[in-house]
């Protein structure tokens, strides 16, 4: 962050600790939100427009954010620009003109941490398909995959030594993603252990693979989610994409970066493409060992 933009939030953190007298977790909070928003955006706040709000806003919805949590980092950015304007700073923004964006009716499904973790842990251990979906799916929760990317995971894509795993997603862009310490050796038991009894004789590179030794199907995964959400008592449907969109919003609801969870996504919207190419994978991994419940 520039130190402009530095300077003028920690005035605002004066503000809001010594005139308003706001309890530590309630400064707190809108530092978060407003240095989130000042660092997705990217410029001097005095040229910062109110369209810049809005594609932050509605970068937040598309990740899979929470609606109340949305509407209170627009509170945050408000409260901010309001502080300016008293303050005599001239900005572009005009508070009234700050929408109240109007998110889509079809809302991401997500399963909160506390379901996540059941349904997780509730995945029996007996037989190498059980081995297989416990990691498959402690992969997809802890690493954000979509179902294509799932399936196509080869056994070179994990680098075991550091917690990683490469990721190949749409128009063959690859990433690079933490995975969680939690899930880990459930990835690596399967590997050493249920996929050689899988794969029989054949010779196959692909991590993920059916009773027959060959590719998963998208379907077949939907399957195995459906039967297993049955069984740990998860009412709601829910799909493989539940799985990426409780991994982004467990993460920006536990105060993860913006930016960095559209890196972990790999989104590659028109929008956010560019601001990607700076960030330190050092730094992504500290954010995802901060933040992700698992």
């Amino acid at each position: 962050m520039n130190k402009y933009n530095l300077a003028l939030i920690n005035s605002f953190k004066y503000h809001l600790q010594v005139e308003k007298g706001l309890s530590e977790n309630s400064v707190e909070s809108y530092l978060h939100d407003t240095n989130d928003f000042a660092n997705f955006i990217d410029k001097k706040v005095d040229i910062i427009s109110n369209n810049d709000i809005i594609n932050y806003l509605v970068n937040l919805q598309e990740i899979g954010l929470l609606n109340s949590s949305i509407a209170r980092k627009r509170s945050s950015i408000k409260s901010f620009f309001r502080f300016l304007l008293d303050d005599g700073i001239e900005i572009e923004v005009v508070l009234n003109d700050i929408p109240n964006i109007k998110y889509s009716q079809k809302i991401p499904q997500i399963l909160s941490v506390q379901e996540m973790l059941k349904l997780l842990d509730a995945i029996p251990s007996e037989k190498p398909t059980d081995i297989r979906n416990k990691a498959m799916l402690e992969l997809m929760y802890a690493s954000g995959l979509r179902v294509s990317e799932i399936i196509n995971l080869s056994t070179h894509d994990i680098y075991w030594d550091e917690n990683l795993v490469r990721i190949t997603g749409k128009g063959r862009k690859q990433r690079i993603v933490p995975i969680a310490a939690n899930s880990l050796p459930f990835i690596k038991s399967y590997f050493q252990t249920a996929r050689k009894e899988l794969k029989k004789d054949k010779n196959i590179d692909l991590l993920f693979l059916n009773v027959r030794g060959d590719k998963l199907s998208r379907m077949g995964i939907w399957k195995i989610i459906g039967k297993l959400a049955l069984q740990a008592g998860i009412k709601q449907h829910i799909s493989p994409h539940t799985f990426r969109h409780s991994f982004a919003t467990h993460l920006l609801e536990a105060g993860a970066n913006l930016r960095v969870v559209q890196m972990l996504l790999g989104h590659s919207s028109i929008n956010t493409t560019q601001i990607y190419t700076n960030i330190d994978r050092k730094f992504i991994e500290k954010e995802h060992r901060l933040y992700f419940p698992r």
